[in-house]
């Protein structure tokens, strides 16, 4: 560094000699200036003394108050334009640009420089506060997918393979059953574990939908959309193109559970009636959308007081695979949920 800087003030001193006065703080600026205009005023009013003009000296003494008026009113602007600056970075934060930084200013003093680099340490370490708490986010929701589909196959393999089997076993005891009454008890047993068998098989698709793993995300929406048909009154219509480039597990994980929070919602919450559920792919994206004509909401209140509406989750669900979620929505028109997601880093 120190045979760098020589080198380069060499090449243009001028420049460096006006970056070293804008660099001084505003105070040695203004008093610095101030005694510049006082000592010219002084040897004016000497030289008018000189030559015997003293009529002159009140006329000096006006010019130079006026320009010291003037410098100081130029320095105070020149010295608080940086703010400008801070203000805009600060402005990108608040609206969630956590990337935006003060640019350097060859305006600032070293004062106002050194805000500005405060700033920007600051916003340095949150971003990488947010980064490791964001990892952390998605170890835990990977744990928590992973627990999921461990549970999903052992009520699959083991516990609905148990009650096939007790099925069997009472269908067997029916048809040897002599009397009528035990016949009647039994088939009841029979019925309340074909029940049972069913819910397990639900829960187990419900927790992770082992379709989802065997066949892809738009086999796993198109019966996503057939099991809400058939257990409430909503009307889905899925279009999923399940043709284009493979989705990778992660995020077919997260468009999923998406698709299953919004269909949720839109049952539990927006008293729709018809939901259409589209996915597509886009070059280097693929993007799901789910719109119903339910009652609507005011989505930012929504986030704001109810975050049992899953909105919170699918945000940071998506966000953690580096995608967007928006929400539209209003009062009387329905709901709108779009995520997309990128297919490359």
């Amino acid at each position: 560094m120190t045979g760098v800087e020589p080198s380069r003030r060499g090449v243009n001193p001028l420049r460096d000699l006006v970056e070293r006065a804008l660099s001084i703080p505003l105070l040695g600026k203004v008093a610095g200036a101030n005694l510049l205009i006082v000592l010219a005023a002084l040897a004016g009013v000497a030289a008018e003394h000189r030559f015997n003009a003293s009529g002159n000296v009140v006329s000096i003494l006006g010019v130079a108050l006026g320009t010291s008026l003037v410098v100081n009113l130029v320095l105070v602007y020149v010295a608080l334009r940086p703010l400008a600056g801070l203000e805009a970075a600060a402005a990108r934060v608040s609206a969630g640009d956590l990337d935006a930084r003060v640019a350097p200013s060859m305006l600032a003093d070293r004062d106002m420089a050194r805000v500005g680099t405060t700033l920007n340490g600051l916003l340095d370490r949150l971003t990488e506060d947010r980064a490791r708490v964001r990892r952390l986010a998605a170890q835990v929701i990977g744990a928590q997918d992973e627990e999921r589909a461990r549970v999903a196959r052992e009520l699959h393999d083991s516990t609905a393979q148990i009650l096939t089997a007790v099925m069997l076993q009472l269908g067997a005891a029916a048809r040897e059953a002599d009397s009528p009454p035990l016949t009647a008890r039994i088939a009841t047993l029979r019925e309340l574990a074909a029940e049972a068998l069913e819910e397990v098989r639900s829960l187990s698709h419900t927790m992770h939908p082992r379709i989802l793993d065997d066949l892809g995300l738009a086999a796993a929406l198109e019966w996503l959309g057939r099991q809400t048909r058939t257990q409430t009154s909503l009307d889905v219509q899925v279009c999923a193109d399940g043709t284009g480039t493979p989705i990778p597990a992660p995020l077919a994980s997260v468009l999923y559970r998406v698709a299953q929070e919004a269909l949720r919602n839109a049952v539990r919450h927006a008293g729709a009636e018809h939901v259409d559920l589209r996915l597509r792919q886009e070059p280097g994206a693929a993007v799901l959308e789910v719109a119903d004509d339910g009652r609507g909401f005011d989505v930012e209140r929504a986030e704001e007081r109810r975050p049992g509406m899953g909105l919170f989750s699918m945000r940071e669900r998506v966000a953690l695979v580096n995608g967007r979620l928006v929400v539209t929505s209003a009062k009387g028109h329905g709901t709108q949920v779009v995520a997309t997601v990128p297919l490359t880093n």
